[in-house]
């Protein structure tokens, strides 16, 4: 199956004015859930996601999404939910973390000094669900947009028609495990005595969040894993042997713990992952340089439908990694930059395209036409505002908006008989 969207996003939209000013007032921790914000930034929030919604109606932008604005971040809420973690909102830079971790090398660069994370002080349990009220509040938006009355029961109201070209994302399940100093991710006191406890246990949490989404009429989830492409450099690469790690043991256990999470997933739930290379304010970025070394494990041994890939400028390498794709799985190149403000070409990025498409033909014996037919799409190569006060220098929302009508547009000169 191609992929459910030729033209895509990734999630995060630049938060307006209003809610960033609140938020920034407001006294409620950075991985505070929507729940637990006063009354008036969860107006502003629902306002908000109303207003993003109208937007993206509006100029035909999908699949849709809430902006990821009930987060401060794009990786807040599931860790924070589950029962058996505990947060520690103030680990020192670098010490709290793994050795020349790319993160906390540019972090302590920019003067900070601490970072929050998450341990595993007990037995790692799911008891509600992190991003439920998302996605529910998201359901309401659109039922009010369609005529439904403010206040409606979503499943009820309008707008329920939209449901399947909504996406909301998560953060991998490798996030703390990979961040945390070597041997911290669970404490002894836990009841774990090793990694694959601790994983086995969190996958399931995992599988539950994914079910509950589902259940509630979810049927797009993309896992936003840009610490991955950390195996492509070489300080990851050196620290982990300073840390006594094997990294090519360390790559094979996540791409295991990624695929137990996917255990079970309904046929009809499409599941993606983004890899890109850090997107911090400011238009800053966290590593470079190609997937070669990862492309083929990630590729062919991980069991996501879609691969969500950063290819905006030379920092993410050339499309060789490409050749190694398999047939049954989709790719969205991420050609068009939310870190800059220009607006790219829309001929050049045609061309871009069609040369991707080149090299997985030549590797899968196949025309150009058919894999473009069968296993692309196009994106920004990552989100707008991957934090609440983020965003590329110069990009303005009008900015922001227009870089997404470019990728509709172009999907829509790529595949003129079946649209975005």
């Amino acid at each position: 199956m191609p992929p459910p969207f030729r033209a895509e996003q990734i999630g995060s939209l630049l938060r307006p004015p209003s809610l960033i000013s609140a938020r920034r007032n407001s006294k409620a921790s950075n991985h505070s859930s929507l729940d637990e914000s006063s009354e008036d930034i969860k107006l502003l929030t629902r306002s908000a996601i109303r207003d993003a919604l109208a937007q993206q109606l509006k100029r035909r932008i999908r699949p849709l999404s809430n902006g990821e604005y009930p987060r401060y971040i794009f990786f807040a809420g599931f860790f924070e939910t589950l029962e058996g973690m505990q947060e520690f909102p103030a680990l020192p830079v670098p010490e709290g973390f793994r050795t020349d971790f790319p993160t906390m090398t540019v972090l302590q660069k920019l003067g900070v000094k601490t970072r929050a994370g998450f341990v595993a002080t007990g037995k790692v349990r799911w008891v509600r669900s992190a991003y439920l009220k998302e996605w529910e509040e998201m359901k309401q938006a659109l039922a009010e947009l369609c005529g439904g009355a403010a206040g409606q029961e979503a499943d009820y109201g309008g707008g329920r028609e939209l449901w399947k070209e909504c996406k909301m994302a998560m953060p991998t399940i490798a996030w703390q495990h990979m961040l945390l100093k070597v041997g911290t991710a669970w404490s002894p006191s836990s009841g774990y005595t090793s990694d694959k406890e601790y994983f086995e246990d969190l996958a399931a949490a995992y599988r539950q969040e994914i079910r509950t989404l589902y259940d509630a009429g979810l049927r797009n989830i993309q896992v936003d894993d840009p610490n991955m492409t950390y195996f492509i450099t070489e300080p990851f690469l050196s620290g982990c042997k300073k840390d006594g790690v094997d990294p090519d043991e360390l790559l094979d256990m996540y791409i295991w713990v990624h695929n137990l999470c996917l255990m079970g997933k309904p046929a009809d739930l499409h599941v993606g992952i983004h890899l890109c290379r850090g997107n911090l304010a400011g238009s800053v970025h966290v590593t470079s340089g190609s997937y070669e070394r990862i492309a083929r494990r990630l590729f062919q041994e991980m069991q996501y439908d879609t691969f969500y890939l950063e290819y905006d400028t030379e920092r993410a390498g050339g499309f060789e990694p490409l050749r190694f794709l398999p047939r049954e799985k989709n790719v969205v190149l991420g050609v068009i930059s939310t870190k800059m403000a220009e607006l790219e070409d829309i001929d050049m990025l045609e061309d871009r395209v069609k040369e991707a498409a080149g090299v997985i033909a030549r590797a899968q014996n196949r025309t150009v036409e058919e894999v473009l037919e069968q296993q692309i799409g196009v994106s920004p190569q990552c989100g707008f505002s991957s934090m609440s006060e983020g965003g590329g220098i110069g990009v303005t929302e009008n900015r922001m908006w227009e870089k997404l009508e470019l990728v509709r547009n172009l999907a829509a000169r790529l595949w003129p008989d079946r649209g975005a």
